[in-house]
């Protein structure tokens, strides 16, 4: 296809088998290039698209091809039991420890694991990661001091490899470091490699301390093929085309410069990707000519290699720097570009069987759990990683209290103790209704809470760290106390001030599955949204139907038909008849008017059994916006190209 074209398209054509079984062939994924003003905007190089393809985290019939596992197929199920995948940013929970990030990552992943031994292995990999010295500082983000940027980076390596990983992936690890932090954590990763586990990862334009870390890599410019092999022999491989490398000059600088040469000119990049793929010598640009060797270098014939390496192909032109796949640390072994070097490879360059983890192997397959833990060990672990962090940010559970205390005490001060006459009986329905709808903002800031521990829990379950049922169930319980508290406090300001007649402990319950259910729904809705903007404004565009439709405005009775179902949808609504019905229930007068009359002309029930329907109605809500949460994160929240 052309490049021009709506589409573009990776394609690794030909077969690659990597150290530790694991061999790719024939992979191409297609995109759809988005046009803004007339400029094609389409993918990049490709290292992220093809890192994610080995991965297992392209979508089912998205990615063509195959990559298999001792010759096994490779399936999302399998490669998230065997490997680790370290993306570009650092998803962690900025008041958590060094220690702490590493210790909860230790429990979902080594479930069956003495906490001795998950401590002691925590020790060690800080101890590796050379993050000794900052064992016990938080993490932070950008509002809260913390570890440093390498430090961080060292940390979320670590939280990949606590179970030990026989595949590490990693996409980008010295993204947005400076070249001593950046340099720190390449001598990391390489030490891992060393260990035993096979890493693959990418890296933009390294520098020459970071190259030498490197056994095998692969140079991609344009989506296409530019070199594959030992980072000494670019030397050779510049040579076939008729180059010089002076030796003070870095060789793999050297060609990128080259790389990006032909992209400015007539030929392109696809002259230097069809001499990696075929071996034929691509025409010398002017600029080179008279650096070329005086003698003719011979071509090979076209076909006359065997074992030449896959390229991509027909990427949309918009990443002329070349980027890394890196093999690293003798770890990955590839087949070399053609005539990249003269020598023959000798069992030095490959992965010797007793340093390979067991991967594919059926037995492995049987005896490797989808999760360490069971269901209620991982939701204890959630519990108490969310208490820790809702402890060390008070603000978002102060600042409600303090609302509810400030609100309740104006409430308790505008509506002292209502008079027994008509004006009373208002201003009782007014406070009811307030009171709703102030429990049903109270929740709101939940969105951008949320929004960003969503980042972290994509990255944990992307590994099977933990289901997303024990998340559900483990962030609802962890603040029930919480929210119970914040009823309490409203409940007590308000009771005697307004001089409620009805049952206290409904009252209170009302309140209590009332912020319940809300907060069940504002999650939902953060679970849905792309970020908190939106969510701000879909949990407040919901909360204005709600209000509207609950029965305050216009009785049930009086509603339009086709508006009927907004009445039951809104959760407003039950609340805010249950409490009515808990003070006016009675046989007791209100400014000479009986209660049951009071709520007749309200449009509501007086039948006894029907304000506990009420509270069966506002769990039922609060459990189905539960469920929907659920099925947002374990069906639609993975982080996968599509």
């Amino acid at each position: 296809m052309k490049d021009d074209g709506p589409d573009a398209v990776i394609d690794i054509a030909k077969p690659v088998n990597l150290a530790g079984g694991l061999e790719f062939s024939n992979l191409t994924y297609t995109v759809i290039k988005k046009r803004v003003h007339n400029r094609s905007h389409g993918p990049g190089a490709g290292k992220s698209t093809f890192l994610d393809g080995l991965a297992g985290r392209i979508a089912t019939g998205s990615l063509m091809g195959r990559v298999s596992l001792d010759g096994a197929d490779v399936n999302p199920s399998l490669i998230k039991r065997i490997s680790a995948y370290v993306m570009q940013d650092d998803r962690l929970f900025p008041m958590l420890t060094v220690y702490e990030t590493l210790m909860f990552a230790a429990d979902f992943r080594l479930g069956s694991m003495s906490t001795a031994d998950k401590r002691q292995r925590v020790e060690q990999l800080i101890e590796k990661l050379g993050l000794s010295s900052s064992r016990n500082t938080y993490i932070g983000d950008e509002g809260r001091r913390g570890v440093s940027g390498g430090e961080r980076r060292r940390v979320t390596i670590g939280v990949g490899i606590i179970h030990g990983p026989s595949l590490l992936f990693l996409d980008e690890p010295t993204s947005g470091l400076d070249s001593t932090s950046a340099h720190s954590v390449m001598e990391r990763v390489h030490d891992i490699a060393r260990s035993g586990s096979t890493v693959v990862l990418t890296i933009h334009q390294p520098s020459s301390r970071i190259e030498v870390l490197l056994d095998r890599v692969i140079v991609l410019a344009r989506g296409q093929l530019m070199y594959q092999g030992a980072p000494r022999d670019v030397v050779g491989h510049l040579g076939r085309i008729g180059l010089k490398v002076s030796k003070s000059e870095n060789p793999m600088e050297y060609f990128i410069d080259v790389v990006q040469e032909y992209d400015r000119s007539d030929l392109g990049v696809e002259a230097l990707a069809e001499f990696a793929l075929t071996g034929v010598r691509p025409p010398l640009l002017v600029a080179y000519e008279e650096m070329s060797a005086s003698t003719e270098l011979p071509q090979p014939k076209r076909g006359s290699h065997k074992q030449a390496a896959g390229g991509s192909r027909a990427l949309a032109k918009n990443s002329p720097t070349p980027v890394y796949y890196a093999y690293s640390s003798e770890i990955l072994q590839g087949t070399p570009t053609p005539h990249s070097s003269d020598r023959t490879l000798n069992e030095d360059d490959y992965m010797t069987d007793s340093m390979v983890h067991p991967i594919a192997t059926e037995a492995y397959r049987k005896l490797t759990p989808k999760f360490a833990n069971s269901f209620l060990p991982e939701t204890w672990i959630l519990m108490r990683r969310n208490f820790i962090n809702i402890t060390r940010t008070p603000e978002l559970f102060v600042s409600r209290l303090f609302v509810l205390a400030i609100m309740g005490f104006m409430m308790a001060t505008m509506f002292w103790h209502p008079k027994n006459n008509t004006q009373g009986i208002t201003d009782r329905v007014s406070f009811f209704i307030f009171t709703v709808c102030l429990f049903f903002f109270s929740s709101n800031d939940a969105v951008p809470a949320f929004i960003q521990e969503r980042f972290v829990f994509i990255r944990e379950t992307s590994h099977n760290a933990y289901r997303a049922s024990s998340y559900t169930v483990a962030c609802l319980i962890t603040y029930l106390p919480f929210l119970a508290l914040q009823a309490a406090l409203y409940a007590v300001i308000v009771w005697l001030p307004l001089q409620l007649d009805g049952a206290f402990g409904y009252f209170l319950l009302v309140l209590y599955v009332s912020l319940i259910s809300t907060n069940s729904f504002v999650v939902f809705v953060s679970a849905v949204v792309p970020n908190y903007i939106v969510g701000y404004a879909a949990v407040i565009a919901c909360t204005a139907l709600f209000f509207l439709f609950c029965g305050y405005f216009l009785s049930s009775h009086a509603m339009p038909r086709y508006w009927k179902w907004m009445y039951y949808v809104s959760t407003m609504t039950y609340p805010y008849e249950g409490l009515l019905m808990n003070e006016y229930q009675q046989n007791k007068t209100f400014g000479n008017v009986p209660g049951n009359s009071i709520l007749e002309s309200l449009g509501i029930g007086i039948e006894h059994n029907l304000k506990w329907h009420k509270v069966y109605a506002i769990l039922g809500w609060a459990v189905l916006y539960r469920v929907l949460f659920y099925i947002v994160l374990r069906f639609f929240s993975k982080n996968q190209r599509k």
